[in-house]
């Protein structure tokens, strides 16, 4: 009898066609069913462990074997896949859906979680504007303080939200763009930007290494108009110019192109053309009000990591068809 650590025998490399898929069942079902190992697999049925491996990779790939996976996330796998093929993304992720919960609170959590798995000790995390950046940095504060990650905005106005993650503090080590996201005039804004302390924080954003952004919708409610950078009435105004949202305070239409907006030269941000500066800008949104403005970026190749849920994503790829 053929021990697990023996190499295989001439025997191993017969095609026994009629007894094949008899082995191939036998083998999987001790290993998948019973939670034996390949090695105990291999003394039970007289081959070598090499064997059985060769056996259940045949039976995955003739789909004898099915692997199911009985968990909420199985079907978000599938979706997050599909999405980074679909609009050559780096990388997806998409969390199970839940109607009774809002999903920005679930996306700003996720989106969290996701950032502290990727940055490093001492990184540099830039931040852009809206209630994802709000979500995420709340959960992510104790590991950023931990960890030393310091943050950088990438727009003005992050102060109204920044302040209540509870991060923002003498002792945090966040460097901030000290204006309003919007100003009164063009020759404001443009003497802001100028500003020595201003131009570096906006420099200094586009050397991170990782950026989060939010994705801004049309809407009566979208956090443009709950922070009061902009009126309900100039939100309809844009979107009857083309617009489907906004990133960075920046409108832009269905395939992702800033719109020529005169709001524009009022905004003290860095410009969305520039964000391919940096290698990894996440963005995180979810919701139907959201599918649009996500088609958008996704389209202008604006970022190229999504965080959503699993009901956006579905909406997402059935548009994308």
């Amino acid at each position: 009898m053929a021990g697990a650590d023996e190499p295989e025998s001439p025997d191993d490399l017969i095609d026994r066609s009629a007894d094949d898929e008899e082995l191939v069942s036998r083998a999987a079902w001790y290993y998948y069913n019973d939670g034996l190992t390949q090695g105990d697999v291999a003394l039970r049925l007289g081959v070598s462990r090499i064997k059985v491996s060769r056996l259940l990779e045949k039976g995955r790939q003739s789909g004898l074997i099915h692997v199911h996976i009985n968990s909420p996330h199985e079907g978000c796998f599938v979706l997050q896949q599909e999405l980074a093929a679909a609009f050559g993304l780096m990388e997806a992720r998409v969390i199970p859906a839940l109607d009774e919960a809002p999903p920005g609170v679930r996306i700003g959590r996720a989106a969290a979680n996701f950032l502290i798995s990727k940055l490093a000790v001492r990184d540099l995390l830039a931040i852009g504007w809206g209630e994802a950046a709000t979500t995420a940095l709340r959960y992510m504060s104790p590991a950023l303080v931990r960890n030393e990650i310091s943050l950088v905005s990438m727009t003005g106005g992050v102060s109204a939200y920044v302040d209540s993650a509870g991060i923002y503090g003498p002792h945090s080590n966040f460097h901030i763009i000290p204006t309003p996201l919007r100003v009164t005039s063009q020759s404001l804004a443009e003497m802001l930007r100028a500003e020595p302390y201003v131009r570096d924080v906006m420099a200094m954003a586009l050397t991170a290494r990782i950026a989060l952004v939010g994705i801004g919708a049309m809407s009566r409610n979208a956090s443009l108009v709950r922070y009061g950078y902009c009126t309900a009435s100039e939100i309809e105004l844009f979107e009857r110019q083309g617009a489907v949202g906004d990133i960075l305070g920046y409108f832009y239409d269905r395939d992702g192109r800033i719109l020529p907006l005169d709001l524009h030269q009022l905004v003290v941000a860095v410009p969305p053309d520039q964000l391919s500066r940096i290698p990894t800008i996440v963005a995180a949104a979810a919701g139907p009000d959201k599918v649009d403005p996500i088609l958008g970026v996704l389209r202008g190749r604006i970022v190229n990591i999504l965080i959503t849920d699993e009901t956006t994503a579905a909406e997402l790829l059935r548009r994308a068809k």
